[in-house]
C-alpha cells in the first residue's frame, strides 16, 4: 500500500500515543500497601509488651478529645500563618500560635502538591502515586484504610463542608455534607461562603464527633493573581475570623464535655510565586499545621517553635486523638507533643502502637526487613518497654522508672523516624512488563523525503509471514508466564484474553511491517544513482546546527539539572540559530562567489529538486537545473531597504528573544529571582501593565489582520477589544477613565463575547478550507481559510494569556513575520529546515510563557475563562491550549506558510514527516532514559513530571500531524 509521507507520519505518531499511554500506566507505580484489607474486619490491637508476666493492656487507649474540627485552607503556605502576612492578617491565629494553647508545625507535603493526593496523604498517612495528578481531575472513591473509614466504623458522626473531592473520595461516610466545585478557580467568594454559612448552625449542635471544613478561596486567588495579590490578605482575614468563631464555640462547650476538643488548622499544599502548585519548590511543599486545644496549656514564658514534620504524620496523630486504629497503609509517625502531657505508660502505649503498625507495613513490603535499622530499633524498643512495664508493676514511683521510661521514649521516637523514612523510600513497584510494550515507527526517512513524498508500506507481508506467527507465539508465552505468576501486577493481566490478544497481534504486525520496510530500503529498494556526487557537496552550517542541536537536546534529557532548566537549552538553540542565519545572510549578500552553486533553494522552486537530490546526490546537481530555470540570486531579488532588513532581521529576532527571557523566570535555579512579569503584576504597576497589554493587542491586530477577509478583520478587532475588557473586568488591567475598585467581577460576559468571535473566525476559515477542497478554481481561498483558522487561534490565545504574557504573543507574531518576509523567502530554505525552525521557536515560546517541566507552572485558570461552573471537557481543552499555545501557533503558521508560499505537492508531506520525526526522537529517547533512571533520587520530583509533559506534547503533535495530513489531502484533491 502506497502512503504519503505525511499520512505515514501521522499514523506513526498515533501509534506512539497509544504506546506512551501503556508506558505511563506501567511506569507510575502503586505506593506500598498493607496486605490486610479493611473489609476483612478490624484486627485486634497489639498488646502491651511484657517481660515474663502477661500484659494487662490489650485494648486501644481511650480517645484524647471529644470533638475534632479540621479546617483545611487550600494552598495555605506556611509563611501565610507564621510569617509577616500572618501577623498582619491573622492576628487571632498568631496569638494562638505564639501564646495560646497550641502546638504548631511546618508540615512537608511530598510532590505532587495537588489537592486530591494531599487529602489522601492527610487521611491515610500514605504517599500517593504521581499518577494521582491526573486522577485529581476526576477523583475515584478511596478504597484504602483511612481515618475517615475508621471513624465511621467506630460509629462516629462526621460532617463535611467544602471541596467536593472529599465527597468523591469518601462516599457515604458523612452524615451531613455540602460539596463545592473545586476546579472553578474564578470563584473565590461564594465557594467559601457556601462553607461558612453552615457554621453557626452546626456549632450549636452537639450531634457530631468530627467536623471537616475545606476552604478553596485562597487557592483560587493564587491561580488568578498569585500570592502577592491584595485579595490574599482579605482572604486570610476572613479565615482568621472563621477560626476565631470555631475556637470560641469549642471552648464554650467544653464545660459540658468530659474531654477537651481539638481544632486542627492545616493546608493541603502551598503556593508558588506564580500562584500555582504541583511541584516541589519550598513554597509549594511547606504548609502550616496548628493543633489547638485546651489540653495543650503552656506555662508562662513557654516559647514553642514550629518544628518540621511530614504531612503523613497527621493521620496517625488524628487516629490516636480519636482513639482509633492507625490506618494500615500509613507511613507517618505520631506527633509526640500531642501526648506528652499524658502519663508515661500512656505515652509508651501510643508510641508502641505506632511502631507496631509501621513494622508490619515494612515486613509486608521489604523482603529483607529484618536488616532494616528501623526494625532493629523497634525490637530493641519493645524489649526495653517490656522491662519498663515489669518495673512499673513492681514500683510505680521511682527515679529509675522515670529514667528508663525516658530512654524508651527516645528509642521509640528514633525507631519511628527510621521506619517512616524506610517506608517512604519504598514507594515504587515497577511494572516492567507494561513498560516494555512500546513500539516506535521512526523509519523510511529516505523514502519519505523522496520527490513524491510517498513510500510503500507492505500490508500483505505480515499476514503471510512466519515471523508474524512466531512473534505472536512468543508474546503469548510471555503473557501466560507473567500473568500466572504468584505476584503478578501487570496491567495486561487485568485485561480479557481477547483484548490482550489484540495487543499481541498489533505488536506482531508492527514488527513485521518494520522488518519489511527496512529490508526494502536497505537491501532491495536502494535507488540507482544516475548522477555522481558533486565533489564539492557538503552539509550547510544550518544543517549541521539543526543536527547537533537536536542531538544535544536529546542527550541533555539524561541529566536532572538539564531537565529542570530545559528552557536554557531552547534559548541557546534559538539564539544560535539567529547567529547562524545572520552568518548565512552576510555570506549570501557580501561573500557570495557567483562561480559556486548555491546550496539553498527557494521554497517555491526547490522542494521537488531536494527530494530528487536525495536520490541522485546532494543538491548541487539539482541547483544547476534550478539555475537553468532562471533562479535569481538573493542580491538580485531584494534591493535597498529590503536588503538591509534581511541583514538586520536575525539581530532583531535575537533582541526580541532576549527581552522575552526577562519577562518570565522559569525553571528551578532562577525562578525565585525578580523578573518583568513580577514587576508588571504587582498592584503598584497596574497602569504600566494596562498600557503594555493594550499595545500588545494592537500589535497582534496589525500583524494578523493582513491575511484576513474584511469580515474576519472586524471580528478580530472586536475580539481583541473584548479581551482587554475581560481583563479589565477581573481587575488585571484598567481603562484610563476607570478608578480602582474593590468590586471585581468574573468577566463571564466579556469572555463569552470573545468566544463568539473566536468561533466565528474559526468557522469562516474552516468553511473556506472545505470550499477549496470542493472548488479547486481559486487557490487563494485555501490560503485565506488557513490564515483565518490561525487568526482564530491567536485570538483565543490572547484571551487565555495573562496580561503580562500578551507581549509573548505579540513578539511571536512579529518574529514569524520577520522570518517569513526576510529570511525564509530570500534565503531559499527547504521544507525540512523551515519545519525545524518552526519547531524550535515553538518550544522556545513554550518556555517564554513561563512554563517549565514542573506541574506547578500549568496555569489552570485558563481553563475557566468565561465559565460559571466547572465543565470538564472545555476546561481541559482550554488549559491544554493555553499551556501549549506557543508550539500550536508556530505549527499553524508552518501549515499556512508551506501552503501559501510553495507550489510543491510534497512540501506539507515533508514537513509533517519532519515534524513527527523531530518530536518523536526526544520522546522515545526520554522513555529509555527514564526507564534506566527509575531508581534515581529525583525520579519523582524531576523526571516524572517531564514524562507527563512529554506524553501531552506527543498528543499535541499527533493532533498537529493530523491537521497537516488533512490540509495535504486538500492539496492533493486540488491537484
Amino acid at each position: 500500500m502506497r502512503l504519503g509521507a505525511g499520512a505515514f507520519a501521522a499514523c506513526c505518531v498515533a501509534i506512539e500515543v497509544l504506546g506512551i499511554a501503556v508506558f505511563l500506566r506501567g511506569f507510575f507505580p502503586a505506593p506500598v500497601r498493607s496486605s490486610a484489607r479493611t473489609e476483612h474486619g478490624a484486627e485486634p490491637p497489639a498488646p502491651e509488651p511484657s517481660a515474663g508476666a502477661s500484659s494487662n493492656w490489650t485494648t486501644l487507649p481511650p480517645p484524647l478529645f471529644s470533638k475534632v474540627v479540621i479546617v483545611l485552607i487550600d494552598a495555605l503556605r506556611d509563611d501565610f500563618v507564621f510569617g509577616s502576612k500572618g501577623v498582619k492578617f491573622m492576628p487571632y491565629t498568631t496569638y494562638l500560635v505564639e501564646k495560646g494553647a497550641s502546638h504548631s508545625f511546618v508540615a512537608e507535603a511530598k510532590p505532587p502538591t495537588v489537592t486530591m493526593p494531599r487529602i489522601k496523604a492527610l487521611m491515610t498517612g500514605s504517599l500517593p502515586g504521581f499518577v494521582d495528578v491526573i486522577r485529581n481531575l476526576n477523583s475515584p472513591a478511596l478504597l484504602e484504610d483511612s481515618v475517615i473509614r475508621q471513624a465511621k466504623a467506630a460509629g462516629k458522626r462526621i460532617i463535611f463542608y467544602g471541596d467536593e473531592t472529599w465527597v468523591k473520595l469518601f462516599p457515604k461516610h458523612f452524615v451531613e455534607y455540602d460539596g463545592t466545585t473545586s476546579f472553578f478557580v474564578s470563584d473565590y467568594t461564594e465557594v467559601d461562603n457556601n462553607v461558612t454559612r453552615h457554621l453557626d448552625k452546626v456549632l450549636k449542635r452537639g450531634d457530631w464527633d468530627m467536623l471537616i471544613l475545606h476552604y478553596l478561596g485562597l487557592d483560587h486567588i493564587g491561580h488568578i493573581s498569585g500570592p502577592s495579590s491584595p485579595l490574599v490578605g482579605r482572604k486570610l482575614s476572613e479565615m482568621d475570623s472563621v477560626l476565631m468563631k470555631i475556637h470560641t464555640s469549642l471552648l464554650s462547650k467544653e464545660r459540658e464535655m468530659a474531654l477537651p476538643s481539638l481544632l486542627v488548622l492545616c493546608g493541603d499544599h502551598g503556593m508558588s510565586e506564580t500562584g500555582s502548585h504541583g511541584a516541589s519548590s519550598m513554597e509549594e511543599v511547606n504548609t502550616p499545621l496548628v493543633l489547638i486545644s485546651s489540653a495543650f496549656e503552656r506555662k508562662p514564658g513557654d516559647i514553642r517553635h514550629s518544628t518540621r514534620v511530614q504531612q503523613t504524620d497527621v493521620a496517625a496523630t488524628l487516629a490516636i486523638a480519636l482513639g482509633l486504629p492507625i490506618p494500615k497503609d500509613s507511613v507517618g509517625s505520631l506527633l509526640f507533643p500531642v501526648v506528652e502531657g499524658k502519663p508515661m505508660r500512656e505515652q509508651l502505649r501510643f508510641l508502641h502502637l505506632n511502631t507496631v503498625q509501621l513494622s508490619k507495613l515494612l515486613q509486608e513490603n521489604v523482603p529483607s526487613y529484618e536488616k532494616d535499622p528501623g526494625f532493629e530499633q523497634f525490637k530493641m524498643s519493645e524489649r526495653l518497654h517490656g522491662n519498663w512495664i515489669r518495673l512499673y508493676l513492681e514500683e510505680k514511683h521511682s527515679e529509675v522508672l522515670w529514667n528508663l521510661g525516658s530512654k524508651v521514649l527516645r528509642q521509640y521516637l528514633d525507631a519511628l523516624k527510621t521506619l517512616s523514612s524506610s517506608l517512604s523510600t519504598q514507594v515504587a513497584q515497577y511494572d516492567v512488563y507494561s513498560m516494555t510494550v512500546l513500539t516506535l515507527l521512526l523509519l523510511s526517512l529516505p523514502q519519505a523525503l523522496h520527490r513524491k513524498a510517498e513510500l510503500e508500506v507492505p500490508l500483505s507481508s505480515p499476514g503471510f509471514s512466519l515471523l508474524f506467527y512466531l512473534v505472536i507465539l512468543v508474546l503469548s508465552a510471555v503473557h501466560v508466564i507473567v500473568c500466572t505468576s504468584a505476584e503478578s501486577s501487570c496491567y495486561f493481566c487485568g485485561l480479557s484474553w481477547l483484548a490482550a490478544g489484540g495487543v499481541m497481534v498489533l505488536a506482531s504486525a508492527l514488527l513485521c511491517v518494520t522488518a519489511s520496510v527496512l529490508t526494502s530500503v536497505l537491501v532491495g529498494g536502494e535507488p540507482q544513482r544516475k548522477n555522481p556526487i558533486h565533489p564539492s557537496s557538503r552539509w550547510s552550517e544550518l544543517d549541521l546546527l539543526i543536527l547537533l542541536g537536536t542531538v544535544g537536546h536529546v542527550l541533555s534529557l539524561g541529566a536532572s539539572s538539564f531537565v529542570e532548566e530545559e528552557h536554557q537549552t531552547w534559548y541557546f538553540l534559538v539564539n544560535t540559530l539567529c547567529l547562524a542565519l545572520s552568518q548565512e545572510t552576510y555570506r549570501n549578500y557580501f561573500l557570495r562567489d557567483d562561480s559556486e552553486p548555491q546550496c539553498g533553494l527557494h521554497v517555491e522552486q526547490g522542494l521537488d529538486e531536494v527530494a530528487a537530490a536525495w536520490q541522485g546526490g546532494p543538491g548541487c546537481d539539482v541547483l544547476e537545473r534550478g539555475k537553468g530555470h532562471g533562479s535569481p540570486s538573493p542580491s538580485d531579488v531584494l534591493q535597498g531597504s529590503e536588503k538591509w532588513m534581511v541583514l538586520a532581521s536575525p539581530w532583531l529576532i535575537l533582541a526580541c528573544c532576549r527581552l522575552l527571557r526577562s519577562l518570565n523566570q522559569t525553571g528551578v535555579q532562577w525562578a525565585h529571582r525578580p523578573d518583568l512579569g513580577h514587576w508588571l503584576t504587582s498592584s503598584d504597576h497596574k497602569a504600566e501593565l494596562s498600557v503594555l497589554a493594550a499595545a500588545s493587542l494592537l500589535v497582534v491586530f496589525v500583524l494578523v489582520q493582513r491575511g484576513c477577509s474584511p469580515v474576519s478583520k472586524a471580528a478580530l478587532a472586536l475580539g481583541l477589544l473584548g479581551v482587554y475588557c475581560y481583563r479589565a473586568a477581573i481587575g488585571s488591567v484598567r481603562f484610563p477613565w476607570q478608578q480602582d475598585s474593590k468590586d471585581i467581577s468574573k468577566g463571564i460576559i466579556e469572555a463569552r463575547f470573545v468566544y463568539v468571535f473566536v468561533l466565528g473566525i474559526l468557522f469562516t476559515g474552516t468553511r473556506d478550507l472545505l470550499k477549496s477542497q470542493v472548488v479547486a478554481t481559486d487557490f487563494k481561498i485555501k490560503t485565506v481559510g488557513l490564515w483565518e483558522i490561525y487568526s482564530g487561534l491567536v485570538l483565543l490565545a490572547a484571551l487565555l494569556f495573562r496580561p503580562h504574557n500578551l507581549p509573548v504573543l505579540a513578539f511571536s507574531l512579529l518574529i514569524q513575520t520577520l522570518m517569513t518576509k526576510f529570511i525564509w523567502k530570500p534565503l531559499r530554505h527547504d521544507a525540512a529546515e523551515i519545519t525545524v525552525m518552526h519547531y524550535w521557536f515553538g518550544q522556545a515560546f513554550f518556555y517564554f510563557q513561563g512554563n517549565s517541566n514542573n506541574i506547578a507552572t500549568v496555569d489552570i485558570s485558563a481553563g475557566f475563562v468565561g465559565l460559571d461552573t466547572y465543565v470538564e471537557i472545555p476546561a481541559v481543552f482550554l488549559t491544554a491550549f493555553g499551556t501549549y499555545a506557543g508550539p500550536l501557533l508556530w505549527a499553524g503558521h508552518l501549515v499556512h506558510f508551506l501552503s501559501s508560499e510553495t507550489h510543491s505537492s510534497s512540501a506539507l508531506s515533508h514537513a509533517c514527516f519532519c515534524y513527527a520525526m523531530i518530536c518523536s526522537i526526544p520522546v522515545s529517547t526520554y522513555i529509555v532514559l527514564v526507564t534506566s533512571l527509575r531508581y534515581h533520587l529525583f525520579i519523582w520530583s524531576v523526571f516524572s513530571p517531564k514524562l507527563l509533559y512529554e506524553g501531552m506534547h506527543l498528543l499535541i503533535t499527533a493532533a498537529v500531524c493530523l491537521f497537516f495530513t488533512a490540509v495535504d489531502q486538500t492539496r492533493l484533491t486540488q491537484s
